[in-house]
């Protein structure tokens, strides 16, 4: 009720988008339907011909979609305190005067706030978080340029791009593989987001813009500054992630990289910053290494991170979290890594000693499996799923077990949950609780339906329905 109050202090009708009923689709159906609808056609320019462009940011249409997005999208507040929640009140009172900052050129950011997470794989990313107001402003921006630039990216693009996604990456990674291009040139771009050129990308995008005001927003936008530990620091390069406008930016640098790739005749997969490019022996692969390592430091002013740059066999290494096997049948696997990762998780919500209910356990462990699965799904490979879901039900079996605590309550719970004769003597074994999970008399006390009826969430409900 509250959001809904605030949408109207706006005067705004935030009318959500409903998907259209009917059967789901499957994963790779979602993914075939996307790309047959995409169109990988170029238009004739590459340009967006106004100068009027920022009349088309501060339309009044295009400001609704923007801020129903970013109060969609949540974030944390910027330096400024300001939350998602009070943006709608403070455009209401301040609209007009924002509206006049964007139209003269006047429009000043404010400075990103610094947050650094770990990365699955060690070391940090750092985030740069704008105020609420100026995502705001990046997403109306976002908006207009998106639609006039996105269609002139190269077809091999997959990131941050309307209907594309890593799935859509990974589909044809596994194509060209199938072709015969079992070798991969991984490159790795060192810390690309706060390492893109300035210079470059501002001469990159006034070659398709000519309305003088966004170009001296985005340069605006750039050159914010960054608030860490109390402190300024201005920025001279990169483009911080955390802001909506950031992923356009990259792409804008990378279609460079995209179009030398295509005229070389390469096949290549590109997401985001990750680029995989695909070819048939390994000496093609240093070849080519070499030249496109020279090229993104003397073109783009990129530097490449050598020691994790490397030419590889298709089915040694991973490409957005899947890997691949090769020879006959070419199938995508969730890669090792993002396993290892998962069971950490999964361990981490299981664990014995939390001191929290069950039904606790299975809601939060049930959000992460269905988020999991919504991406990971898309692998080729369904009895690791159903072994995962095995694994799973044990980990909670242990967890029950130390609830349980003591024998006579242990014994008491097993012949209370259908357990009887020699069976019961289970509830005295000092075997610790992995072991136990597996005993004949805890799984007849905890079949999978007991968990089925606690609401936890499969991997592989299709999957027939069997103890394990």
């Amino acid at each position: 009720m509250e959001v809904k109050r605030q949408k109207k202090q706006v005067q705004t009708n935030l009318t959500f988008f409903v998907e259209g009923k009917g059967e789901p689709l499957t994963t790779t159906e979602r993914v075939e339907t996307a790309m047959a609808s995409h169109n990988t056609e170029s238009p004739a320019g590459n340009e967006i011909r106004t100068e009027r462009l920022m009349e088309s940011v501060v339309d009044e249409t295009n400001l609704l979609e923007a801020l129903k997005r970013v109060i969609r999208n949540k974030g944390s507040p910027g330096i400024d305190g300001m939350t998602v929640n009070e943006l709608p009140t403070y455009i209401h009172s301040n609209w007009t005067q924002i509206r006049n900052d964007l139209l003269n050129g006047t429009y000043k950011p404010q400075a990103v706030s610094r947050l650094e997470i770990p990365k699955p794989s060690g070391g940090v990313r750092k985030l740069g978080i704008p105020t609420v107001l100026d995502r705001l402003v990046q997403q109306m921006l976002l908006q207009v340029l998106q639609k006039g630039l996105d269609p002139s990216f190269s077809e091999h693009s997959y990131g941050f791009r309307p209907g594309r996604s890593a799935h859509h990456a990974v589909a044809q990674a596994q194509e060209y593989i199938k072709e015969g291009h079992e070798w991969v040139v991984d490159i790795d771009l060192a810390k690309f987001f706060d390492r893109v050129n300035h210079d470059i990308l501002m001469g990159l995008l006034s070659r398709r813009i000519t309305d003088k005001r966004v170009l001296k927003l985005v340069r605006a936008f750039l050159n914010a500054g960054v608030m860490e530990n109390g402190l300024f620091v201005s920025t001279n390069e990169g483009t911080p992630q955390g802001g909506p406008l950031s992923p356009l930016l990259s792409n804008i640098v990378l279609d460079v990289l995209d179009r030398e790739l295509e005229k070389r005749c390469h096949k290549f997969v590109r997401y985001a910053d990750d680029c995989n490019i695909y070819v048939k022996s390994k000496r093609a692969g240093d070849r080519v290494m070499d030249n496109i390592i020279r090229f993104l430091e003397r073109k783009l002013k990129l530097p490449v991170n050598q020691k994790k740059s490397v030419v590889r066999r298709a089915n040694d290494g991973k490409y957005l979290g899947f890997s691949f096997s090769v020879g006959e049948h070419v199938k995508r696997r969730i890669s090792p890594q993002a396993l290892k990762l998962f069971k950490t998780k999964v361990r981490q919500i299981t664990r014995r000693s939390r001191g929290i209910s069950l039904n606790m356990v299975v809601r939060e462990l049930s959000g992460y499996l269905r988020g999991w699965l919504g991406y990971f799904g898309f692998c080729e490979t369904p009895s690791v799923l159903s072994n995962l879901d095995s694994w799973i039900r044990h980990r909670l079996r242990c967890f029950i077990w130390k609830q349980w605590k003591t024998p006579k309550n242990r014994r008491k719970e097993l012949r209370r949950l259908g357990v009887i004769g020699k069976n019961l003597k289970t509830g005295s074994s000092g075997k610790g609780p992995w072991r136990i999970s597996r005993s004949k008399a805890v799984q007849v006390a905890l079949p999978n339906k007991f968990f089925d009826q606690a609401g936890l969430y499969r991997l592989n409900p299709s999957r027939p329905r069997q103890t394990a």
